[in-house]
């Protein structure tokens, strides 16, 4: 159990999932690098991160959601936590169907990044209400549709790994090396990292690149 100093952010763990040097960057050294998609996702979060609540066909969904878990030493924000069939939504112990719905403003991927975000917001969940949260919801915005995520033993247990890997690398204090791939491309923190640049000759790499 962590204690309240201890707690790292929850959206660390998709970073991490990505890759360890992109979140060192982030969470370690506090870089981070705008981008299209990055001031896009941000834009298409911005309601769903806006605290409050909505009703409908006995569905009540609340916004902004603050999430903690003190067994894997972590804290967040859900987009939006959906209760059903309960008499008090978040009272712990009721009855009920409880589902985090987390916003992603780009297509499903086949990748488990966006699916360990979303499992430890159902083992927060879990943690502070006392209730089994089995399912969850990915809302990706270029299909406009959810992709419904079964929260099972093998997710569970990649999350707590990847907690405790990262609470290893905060406590280490010290940024990974690059390794390279084809993510790398993807990455919006690439100029930053400079993933290329690891492993070569220095005076040789700035000559190519035209220095």
């Amino acid at each position: 159990m962590y204690a309240e100093d201890e707690m790292l952010s929850l959206s660390g763990l998709q970073h991490l999932a990505y890759c360890e040097r992109q979140w060192a960057l982030i969470h370690l050294e506090q870089l981070w690098a705008e981008s299209f998609d990055t001031v896009h996702g941000e834009l298409f979060h911005e309601r769903a991160h806006l605290e409050g609540y909505s009703v409908s066909g006995g569905v009540r969904s609340e916004r902004g959601y603050r999430l903690v878990s003190h067994r894997l030493g972590i804290v967040g924000v859900a987009d939006i936590v959906e209760f059903s069939g309960g008499s008090a939504a978040g009272a712990e112990g009721s009855a009920g169907s409880v589902r985090p719905v987390e916003y992603k403003v780009g297509k499903p991927k086949v990748e488990d990044w966006d699916r360990v975000q979303l499992c430890a917001q159902a083992m927060c969940l879990e943690e502070m209400l006392g209730r089994v949260v089995g399912q969850g919801d990915l809302f990706y915005g270029a299909t406009r549709r959810r992709e419904r995520v079964d929260i099972g033993d093998d997710l569970r247990q990649r999350v707590s790994a990847l907690a405790l890997r990262m609470h290893e690398l905060f406590e280490l204090g010290k940024t990974p090396a690059a390794i390279t791939g084809s993510k790398c491309k993807r990455c919006s923190l690439v100029d930053v990292c400079l993933p290329e640049a690891f492993g070569r000759d220095v005076r040789s790499y700035w000559k190519e690149a035209g220095f």
